[in-house]
């Protein structure tokens, strides 16, 4: 924090203090933690007993402040006694300190370290933990570590030193009191336009195409007034949105579409967001276009006085429309049809676990194309061509589904509810990494079609895996249906599975991870539809990729690390222990380096991929880190970042076991897990300095991360591709 933060936050903890503190101008304990937000009971106790300087189990508000100060504008040496004296838990609290942690003592620092950060780790890691920690800061084997000692120790750790440095302060503020600093807005900057020329080039033509044909629809009709104009300029940017909106949603000639030069010019990838504004624009119009004819019976009905207004509105007999008249009550019938869809679509509809209400809703474009068949005369003309070719997508989609029969042949219930299902693969099943499909599953819901991406690599002949996390009603009906433990799904050959598995296992050994003793073999009837493109697909003809997944978002980078280790496999003679990689050629592969990142909020959700990711860090284990390939980086969000105080201990103690065991403790893996959330500014640099040729960022997650990670890549100048499924 700057000086001038610092005071804020200070001015922040007096108004808290005095809003809090009795008629005795002192708080307890309990309202210490209600000031500050202090959630875990030990720390709040080590820092109640440090700033009761008077030991009257209350502090006043001199107390704090003057304990406060210290922090904030103490030296480092002061920082690190007040550090030292929260681990000396049976030493004396004045300051300065004389006294000394012992083991006991650093490990009940430890275990409360682990649980503010949410981390579980059995009592023999813990145990590793302290000796780690407590065998490398005493120096001189007394058997308890000076503050002389815990200072050396922490030297050793210039990020912690660094972060120490800048206020001590920022262990205890809340993190609802972080400033935003201001800054140009980025839709204003040279960066933005330039990543989003597609996007924006698009939107230009959109844009000026609407306006030309709502001026052209006006002029033909200025013979019937203002208002008719209106509603007739409305009509004809509804004839254009209804059906591009159509187009927008042809997958498969998309898919076919992002193998041409066509996705250089537009931005296929952001076909979803496309259809979204298309779709806002729809409701737009409509309103407009429906007001204004409101307006114009309005007038209408006083002028002539043949009819009423509710007439005109509800009733054939005006004899408005080409169809017996009833152009004004089909469209009332739109007009409430187009807002239900678009209210039924928002995003806090199908992100608050209620996804069938948006599936159904949606169903209704079969009445709303109908109904603007009967509504507007000149609408089939431009319906034709887009309506054709979505019959024949879905003709194509029911025939490809049905064709073999396909069966789910394993399901593994894994952390945080996720799904992993096993499917035969069918014949000519062609997909590319990042890929996705629909899946329908008639015991859990007979017309219901969802998206999932597929996380098995294409080189993987016989199956097709699905990892689906419970987010709504579908995907929560499929986990309890395979939960239940007397389910009818699993087979009674057990053995016989298990033999089929072992050896499917052993032909593509390459592919093999994440296989969970709990597995159930099942045979249950599912249907697929696709495979479908995804911005992923330009992943091998990038130079340098940068993946992103944040929790399941790892899905569609499974599938692509899983073909970099089909492509990249290495090799041994039989006869010496000479090795090499075997490059498969691929016209497409550009690949230069791949850094993958994963975001995590809590340890359990490491255990989905955490056998894959072993696999490659295996294949990588001869190779000298500044040359290799792919690069692994592991963030847990739960877990304290290293310049919250309640954390260093932890946090050091888990880099020393590391060094020492060649593995993380919490994943197992060779790669340190990172606590907190990464620095995107610092990331980005490494990569840009790395010059390994032009950068792709792709990401699958949240679209709140979305937001940030694409605003770095701008500032960069990096491709930023967002994975939807």
């Amino acid at each position: 924090m700057s000086i001038d933060e610092d005071t804020r936050w200070l001015e922040w903890v007096t108004k808290q203090f005095e809003s809090i503190a009795g008629d005795d101008k002192e708080i307890d304990l309990d309202e210490f933690k209600t000031a500050l937000k202090v959630k875990e009971s030990f720390f709040a106790e080590r820092f109640f007993a440090l700033f009761d300087s008077d030991g009257s189990s209350s502090i006043s508000l001199d107390e704090l402040l003057e304990a406060l100060d210290l922090l904030i504008h103490g030296s480092e040496t002061d920082k690190l006694r007040f550090l030292f004296q929260v681990y000396d838990v049976d030493g004396k609290v004045p300051i300065p300190c004389s006294g000394s942690i012992d083991p006991d003592e650093l490990r009940t620092v430890l275990k409360s370290c682990l649980r503010e950060s949410a981390i579980s780790l059995p009592e023999e890691k813990l145990d590793d933990l302290t000796l780690a920690l407590f065998e490398s800061a005493d120096q001189d084997n007394s058997g308890s570590i000076t503050f002389e000692e815990l200072k050396a120790e922490l030297e050793n750790f210039p990020e912690v030193m660094e972060n120490l440095t800048i206020s001590a302060a920022n262990w205890l503020k809340p993190p609802d009191l972080e400033q935003k600093k201001s800054k140009t807005p980025r839709y204003l900057t040279r960066a933005y336009w330039h990543n989003n020329s597609r996007k924006l080039f698009f939107l230009c033509l959109y844009a000026l195409l609407n306006v030309l044909l709502f001026i052209i629809a006006m002029l033909k009709n200025a013979h019937g007034g203002p208002w008719f104009m209106v509603a007739k300029g409305c009509g004809q940017c509804l004839n254009l949105n209804c059906t591009f909106v159509i187009v927008l949603m042809l997958r498969r000639c998309l898919t076919w579409l992002r193998a041409t030069w066509v996705v250089r010019v537009f931005p296929l990838d952001q076909n979803i967001l496309l259809h979204q504004i298309v779709g806002y624009a729809v409701l737009i119009f409509t309103i407009g276009h429906t007001g204004a004819h409101v307006m114009n019976f309005a007038r209408m009905s006083q002028d002539d006085g043949m009819y009423q207004l509710w007439e005109y509105l509800f009733t054939i007999r005006p004899g408005i429309g080409w169809v017996n008249g009833t152009a004004s009550i089909t469209g009332v019938v739109l007009q409430v049809l187009i807002c239900l869809m678009v209210v039924c679509s928002s995003t806090f509809v199908r992100r608050s676990g209620h996804f069938e209400v948006f599936y159904w809703s949606h169903l209704s474009y079969v009445w709303v194309w109908a109904l603007l068949i009967v509504h507007c005369a000149n609408f089939w003309k431009w319906f034709v061509a887009p309506g054709l070719m979505f019959l024949i997508e879905k003709l194509v989609g029911i025939a490809v589904s049905r064709i073999g029969g396909l069966y789910i042949v394993e399901v593994n219930l894994l952390p945080s509810k996720v799904t992993h299902l096993v499917i035969k693969r069918p014949p000519f099943f062609h997909f590319k990494p990042g890929d996705y499909v629909y899946i329908n599953i008639p015991v859990i819901a007979k017309y219901e079609w969802h998206p999932f991406t597929i996380s098995s690599a294409p080189e993987q002949q016989d199956t097709l895996w699905l990892h689906i996390r419970s987010m709504g009603q579908w995907t929560n009906r499929l986990y309890e249906y395979f939960r239940q433990p007397e389910s009818q799904t699993i087979s009674n050959k057990r053995l016989t599975a298990s033999l089929r598995n072992r050896r499917h296992e052993s032909r593509t050994q390459v592919f093999a991870f994440l296989h969970h003793p709990l597995a159930e073999y099942c045979n249950i009837k599912c249907y697929v539809d696709g495979p479908f493109g995804t911005p992923t697909r330009q992943i091998f003809a990038s130079e340098h990729a940068v993946l992103i997944g944040a929790g399941i978002g790892i899905t569609p980078f499974a599938s692509i690390l899983q073909s970099i280790i089909y492509r990249m496999r290495k090799q041994n003679c039989p006869n010496c222990n000479y090795s090499w990689c075997e490059t498969i050629k691929d016209n497409e592969m550009k690949l230069r380096k791949v850094d993958f990142i994963w975001i995590n909020r809590d340890q359990k959700s490491f255990e989905w991929f955490v056998s894959l990711l072993t696999k490659l860090e295996m294949d990588q284990a001869d190779e000298e880190p500044e040359g290799r390939f792919l690069e692994m980086h592991m963030y847990m969000t739960s877990a304290l970042s290293k310049n919250d105080m309640k954390a260093i201990g932890l946090q050091m103690a888990l880099d020393l076991l590391a060094k020492k065991e060649k593995r993380d403790s919490i994943t197992g893996l060779r790669t340190r897990t990172q606590p907190g959330r990464p620095d995107w500014a610092k990331v980005f640099q490494k990569v840009s300095e790395e010059k390994k040729g032009k950068v792709h960022v792709f990401y699958c997650g949240s679209p709140a991360l979305a937001k940030v990670i694409k605003a770095q890549c701008e500032h960069f100048g990096f491709n930023f591709y967002k994975e939807n499924f």
